[in-house]
């Protein structure tokens, strides 16, 4: 072997090694969506498809999910590292599961205010929170707006109401054939799969929940406590990264629907583009996340919704708020400074 072949492979040998060193440090994060691949998912998978999570040296899977409720119980069990979820769900898991080893924690809130909402068709005649007493509502039984609904009735005086239970895609059918007054959902989804089955927006009564008496928080990043414990640095760093990449998504949301796209072929782009506008609109630059700060929530108020989810759902002990939210982990109030001005 020459001299020159033999520096040659040393050098290719030396860059292998390297690769795969860093490759070693990369901390590995299963990630599970609280939903499908929809508009709003792409808060996440713009960071994982611009390289943002790899730069901070994270191995980051995300994976689609179906409900909030299921991703909390896949964090807890350890099947996933992180999640996105309902801060009511989490806090429901946390009161009837109060043995549980692995609890997970919220550790930074995206969505600062409920997207649930109360829909009615106006040709139905529903037009106020007034008009819902003695009322046919449907929804499926794990939907957020149903869970909270005792919340929003007794802020409202709302009496009377039956309930119907259905599988999440018969939801807005059934609404629009008449089977049902309204339905509760996430206004974002309900709303515009109401005009994917032909229903114009201006036709549609909406009541939201923050609009309405409920200041519940909604969707919030969580972590296992067995993640936090032993990697913290690992679950800052993909905050950070997140944070980065929601302020590109939220200053240009046409072009973070590409990143949504390439996850589900099938998806239509013109709708996820209208349906993330809407959330960023509606619960992630709202006045009251302008207010505390992207990530970032107030104690009375999470204080608050402890109390309410502990009633509204029968919890079987008291929701502790000091022990649903680790706010340790946070990145700073610059790298948190992502939501334009209003």
């Amino acid at each position: 072997m020459t001299k020159r072949l033999f520096l040659k492979l040393a050098t290719a040998l030396a860059a292998t090694a390297a690769v795969g060193s860093v490759h070693a440090q990369s901390t590995p994060i299963k990630f599970q969506l609280d939903w499908r691949f929809e508009g709003p998912a792409a808060l996440f998978l713009t960071p994982a498809a611009k390289g943002y999570f790899k730069d901070a040296k994270l191995d980051v899977v995300v994976d689609a999910g179906n409900g909030s409720g299921g991703t909390v119980t896949r964090v807890a069990s350890g099947a996933y590292d992180m999640g996105f979820a309902d801060l009511a769900a989490l806090m429901e898991f946390h009161a009837n599961n109060p043995d549980a080893p692995n609890k997970p924690v919220a550790v930074m809130m995206v969505y600062n205010d409920t997207p649930a909402s109360v829909m009615a068709l106006k040709k139905s005649g529903i037009k106020t929170v007034a008009d819902l007493s003695g009322k046919k509502l449907g929804a499926p039984v794990f939907d957020a707006g149903r869970r909270a609904f005792p919340i929003f009735a007794k802020a409202n005086n709302i009496t009377g109401v039956q309930w119907t239970a259905m599988d999440p895609p018969l939801r807005e059918t059934m609404l629009v054939r008449g089977d049902v007054d309204a339905i509760t959902g996430f206004t974002f989804t309900s709303l515009l799969n109401l005009e994917a089955r032909g229903v114009k927006a201006e036709d549609v009564t909406v009541l939201p929940y923050p609009a309405h008496g409920v200041k519940l928080y909604g969707n919030a990043i969580i972590a296992s406590p067995k993640m936090i414990k032993e990697n913290p640095a690992a679950v800052k760093a993909f905050l950070v990264a997140f944070a980065k990449g929601a302020k590109e998504v939220i200053a240009d949301p046409a072009a973070a629907i590409a990143h949504v796209k390439a996850r589900d072929g099938i998806i239509n782009v013109a709708l996820e583009t209208r349906r993330l506008q809407l959330a960023i609109d509606t619960v992630i630059n709202s006045p009251n996340a302008r207010t505390e700060g992207f990530g970032e929530i107030s104690g009375p108020r999470l204080s608050l919704m402890a109390s309410q989810v502990s009633d509204a759902f029968n919890t079987k002990t008291r929701v502790d708020p000091l022990t649903v939210w680790n706010g340790t982990l946070l990145p700073s109030k610059a790298e948190l400074n992502i939501l334009p001005k209003k």
